[in-house]
C-alpha cells in the first residue's frame, strides 16, 4: 500500500495500481533522445506487474503501532527505513511472490522484478532499522534472489525468439534501471512529492550514453522532466485510489473495514516537458 495524508484521513493507494502506472510511463518511454526499451512488450510487462504479488495483502491492510496504515509515505522517499514497522518474514514472502509469479510467466520480466527486489532491499534499505537477529533472513533471501537469478539468465539466453543483443547484460541492466525510474517517478506522483528529485539512474540514450532526469514538482502530481524522455510535450495519466477518514486506526480489522467502504477515485497525474 502507498499512503498520501489528506486533511480527513489518507489516500490510500495498491502496490497494483502503483505499478500499472509505472507501466503507463514505461510505455510512453522513448524518443529521438531517449531509447524505447525492447523486446518491448517483454519489458512493460515487467513493470506493469512488478508488484503483482502484492494483490492479497493490501486488500487486507494493517496498522502501524501509532495505528497509521502500514505503507509506503513521502518520508520513505529515497530510502526504506520502516522495517520496524513490519513482519519481515510475511514482507520476504510477499517480494518472493511477486518475482516469480512474473518470472513463471515471462523469465525476461521476472528477472527486471528480482534485480529491482534486490536493488530496494541492499541499496535503498537502511540495515539499521532492521532488528539484528532479522539480517541473517534478509541475507538469506537476498542469496536466493542471486541464485534465481542465475537460473532466469539461463533460460533467456537460451531464448531462441530474443535476438543476441537483447539478451547482454548491458541491455538486461538498461531496463532494470527503466524499471526503476519508472517505479520511482510513479511513487512521487503517489506521495505528491513536493522536492526536487531524480530517476535514480543515468537511462540509455540513442547515440550509446546516458543521462539522468531530473524531475521538478510544479504542483501536487504535476511534474517537469528535464532532460524529457517522451514524445508527447505533456502527458496525462489518471491513478485510482481510495479516501480513506481516519488519521489513526484501532486495529488493522478497523483499517481494512474503512478501505473496503471507500469509494474508488481517480486522482491527476501529469508530466510535462
Amino acid at each position: 500500500m502507498v499512503r498520501l495524508e489528506s486533511e480527513s484521513g489518507w489516500w490510500l493507494i495498491t502496490h497494483q495500481n502503483h505499478a500499472r502506472l509505472a507501466g503507463a510511463f514505461a510505455a510512453e518511454w522513448g524518443n529521438a533522445q531517449f531509447r524505447r526499451p525492447e523486446p518491448r512488450e517483454r519489458v512493460l510487462y515487467g513493470i506493469t506487474s512488478h508488484d503483482d504479488g502484492w494483490v492479497s495483502r493490501d486488500a487486507h491492510p494493517v496498522v502501524t503501532r501509532e495505528g497509521k496504515p502500514s505503507a509506503f509515505s513521502t518520508e520513505l522517499v529515497g530510502k526504506y527505513s520502516a522495517f520496524e514497522e513490519i513482519d519481515l518474514q510475511e514482507y520476504l514472502a510477499v517480494r518472493d511472490k511477486a518475482v516469480r509469479m512474473i518470472a513463471q510467466e515471462d523469465p525476461y520480466a521476472g528477472l527486471l522484478v528480482s534485480m529491482h527486489t534486490y536493488n530496494l532491499l541492499t541499496e535503498h534499505t537502511d540495515r539499521s532499522t532492521i532488528a539484528s537477529g532479522n539480517l541473517l533472513m534478509l541475507d538469506a533471501f537476498l542469496h536466493r534472489q542471486r541464485m534465481y537469478q542465475r537460473d532466469l539468465d539461463a533460460k533467456i539466453a537460451a531464448d531462441p525468439s530474443l535476438p543476441t543483443e537483447q539478451k547482454t547484460g548491458e541491455r538486461i541492466i538498461e531496463h532494470f534501471r527503466l524499471l526503476q525510474a519508472c517505479d520511482n517517478l510513479s511513487l512521487l506522483a503517489c506521495v505528491a512529492f513536493s522536492k526536487r528529485a531524480h530517476l535514480l539512474h543515468p537511462l540509455p540514450l540513442n547515440d550509446g550514453t546516458t543521462k539522468e532526469v531530473q524531475v521538478f514538482p510544479i504542483a501536487a502530481r504535476h511534474f517537469r522532466l528535464s532532460p524529457w524522455p517522451f514524445m508527447e510535450k505533456q502527458l496525462n495519466f489518471f491513478l485510482p485510489a481510495r479516501p480513506v477518514k481516519g488519521k489513526t486506526f484501532r486495529s488493522s480489522e478497523d483499517l481494512e473495514e474503512a478501505f473496503a467502504d471507500a469509494p474508488e477515485k481517480m486522482l491527476a497525474v501529469t508530466l510535462t516537458k
